[in-house]
C-alpha cells in the first residue's frame, strides 16, 4: 500500500514535463519554484555543545553524549533577533536546527525525551522552534526546520543505525525509528505551514531500516519542500560547502535522489561531486541546486556552530558577494549558516556583516540602467545615451523549465556588434560582473540555442561600483 501511495504522488513531487517538438522540457513543482525564486536563505545552528567552551569536534559529537545538558543556559535568548539578522541580509526563508548530532531537541517533544523540557532553563518550558517560526512569520520570512536524524550521540545512532547487536539492537532500532517518525509528525503538525524540511545528510529510507518520514511530510506539509531521502530530493546539495556551484548549473538532474556522502551513487560522487555542482542538461528530474556555507568560514575555519575566539573567521563582505554571484547568479539558492552564541544572540559582528551583505546586494541590483523582457530570440535594450555598463542579469521564467541552452550578450560598438558575454544555462537567474566594462548605447541578448519558445522575464544591464 505504501509503495502505491509513493507512486501516486511521484508525478507531482518530481515536477512536470512538456514536449515541444522533439524536445522534452522538465518543469518544477510549486514547492521547487518558490524555493528557487526565494534565492537566499539562512540556517541557524544551535545545540548543547555551543555551551561547553570547546572547539566543535564533529567526530566526537557524533559519538559521545554531552555529560550535562544543563549547560544549555543562554542568558539573553532572543530568537526574534536571530530572524532579524536573516532579514537584514535579505533572506526570504530561514531554518532552525530542531535537532542535530547530539540528538537534543530544541522543542518539547512527546516522542524524544532528550529535549528542552528537561532543562532548568525557563523551567523546562522553552520551545525555540515555536519562537523561531513565530518570529519568521512576524517579519515576513518563510520558516523551515532542519532535523538531524542520521546521527544521535545520546541514543548511539550512526548513519541511521542504532548501536548494538541481535534482538537488543533490533528493539532499540524500532524504538528510534518510531521516535523519529513521531518527531517529524510533531514538527509537521504543531508549527503551521513550513517552507522547507531539511534532513541532515538525508533521511535514508525504510527499505534500509531507517525511519519512514516521506509519507508523513507529504501528508501533513503538502506545500513544504522535501530535502531529502533515498526516495526523493526536491532540491540537491551543490557539491561543496563553499557557498558556490559550478557553471553551467542546470536545475535538472540525472537521478530522482542524490544520496549523501558514502551513500551517493558512484556517478554522483565521481570527480568531487561534479554532477551535483552542475546538474544535468538532459536530466529527467527537476532538482535545483542549493549552495551552502557557514558565515564563519574564513581564515581556514569552517564553523556552523558558535565557538569561542572565532570572530575573525566571519567572511569578508567581498567574499560574500563573490558567493552570491557564484550561487544565486548561477541558478542556485544560497543558504548561509548563522551561529547564535552562548548568550542566545547572533553576535554583533556577525549581525553587522549580514546587514552589510544585504545592503550591498540591494545597492548592486536594485537600480538597473535599463531592463526588458520578451519571448523573441533577440531582445534589445537601447539607452538614451552611451553609458558605462559592467553588470548583467538574465532570468528565464523557470516555471516553464530550462528553454535556453546557449546565449550571447552583445554591445554595439561603432557600426558592429561585439560579444561582451556568453553562456549556456540561465534558469532562474544568471548574473555576471563583467571583467571588462563596456561603453555603449545599444545592447542585445541573442538566444543561440533554445528548446522551445523562450520566456525571458528579465534582461537587465547595470553600472555598479
Amino acid at each position: 500500500m505504501r509503495s502505491f501511495f509513493i507512486f501516486l504522488f511521484t508525478f507531482v513531487l518530481f515536477g512536470q514535463s512538456t514536449r515541444c517538438g522533439a524536445q522534452e522540457i522538465i518543469t518544477p513543482n510549486e514547492r521547487q519554484l518558490k524555493w528557487q525564486e526565494a534565492e537566499l536563505g539562512a540556517i541557524f545552528h544551535y545545540d548543547l555543545h555551543v555551551f561547553d567552551g570547546k572547539k566543535y569536534n564533529q567526530a566526537r559529537n557524533r559519538l559521545v553524549p554531552v555529560p550535562d545538558i544543563q549547560i544549555f543556559n543562554p542568558s539573553q535568548l532572543d530568537v526574534e533577533q536571530w530572524v532579524l539578522s536573516a532579514k537584514a541580509m535579505g533572506a526570504k526563508f530561514a531554518l532552525i536546527t530542531a535537532t542535530h548530532e547530539t540528538g537534543f531537541a530544541l522543542f518539547p517533544s512527546q516522542y524524544n525525551p532528550y529535549n528542552v523540557s528537561q532543562l532548568n532553563f525557563k523551567e523546562g518550558k522553552a520551545d525555540l522552534v515555536k519562537d523561531f517560526v513565530d518570529a519568521c512569520r512576524k517579519h515576513g520570512i518563510k520558516p523551515g526546520v532542519y532535523l538531524g536524524i542520521r546521527w544521535n550521540s545520546f541514543f548511539g545512532v550512526h548513519d541511521f543505525v542504532v548501536d548494538g547487536t541481535g534482538e537488543f539492537q533490533l528493539g532499540r532500532q524500532q524504538y528510534y525509528n518510531k521516535m523519529v517518525e513521531g518527531m517529524v509528525q510533531e514538527i509537521c503538525t504543531n508549527y503551521g505551514e513550513l517552507f522547507e524540511i531539511w534532513f541532515d545528510g538525508g533521511a535514508s529510507s525504510p527499505a534500509k531500516g531507517a525511519p519512514d518520514v516521506l509519507p508523513i511530510v507529504k501528508k501533513l506539509q503538502p506545500n513544504c519542500l522535501f530535502y531529502h531521502n533515498d526516495e526523493l530530493a526536491e532540491a540537491r546539495w551543490g557539491g561543496s560547502e563553499s557557498g558556490t556551484v559550478g557553471y553551467p548549473n542546470w536545475s535538472t538532474f540525472t537521478f530522482h535522489y542524490t544520496g549523501s556522502g558514502e551513500s551517493a551513487p558512484a556517478a554522483i560522487a565521481a570527480n568531487h561531486y561534479q554532477l551535483l555542482k552542475q546538474g544535468d542538461r538532459e536530466g529527467k528530474y527537476f532538482m535545483p541546486a542549493m549552495a551552502d556555507a557557514p558565515l564563519r568560514g574564513a581564515q581556514g575555519r569552517h564553523e556552523w556552530f558558535w565557538e569561542p575566539g572565532d570572530e575573525h573567521t566571519i567572511y569578508p563582505l567581498q567574499d560574500l558577494l563573490n558567493m552570491y554571484y557564484k550561487s544565486v547568479g548561477r541558478n542556485a539558492t544560497l543558504i548561509l549558516g548563522i551561529t547564535p552564541d552562548t548568550s542566545g544572540l547572533v553576535p554583533k559582528g556577525d549581525f553587522d556583516r549580514l546587514k552589510a551583505f544585504g545592503d550591498a546586494v540591494n545597492k548592486r541590483f536594485s537600480t538597473p540602467l535599463a531592463r526588458t523582457h520578451g519571448t523573441e530570440k533577440i531582445i534589445h535594450i537601447t539607452l538614451p545615451k552611451i553609458q558605462h555598463v559592467n553588470q548583467l542579469v538574465i532570468q528565464e521564467d523557470i516555471k516553464y523549465g530550462h528553454r535556453v541552452l546557449s546565449f550571447v550578450v552583445e554591445a554595439k560598438i561603432g557600426s558592429g556588434w561585439k560579444v561582451i558575454d556568453q553562456g549556456t544555462a540561465i534558469g532562474n537567474k544568471y548574473m555576471k560582473l563583467l571583467a571588462e566594462p563596456v561603453h555603449a548605447k545599444s545592447f542585445r541578448l541573442r538566444l543561440v540555442e533554445t528548446k522551445a519558445t523562450p520566456f525571458i522575464k528579465d534582461f537587465s544591464i547595470y553600472d555598479v561600483n
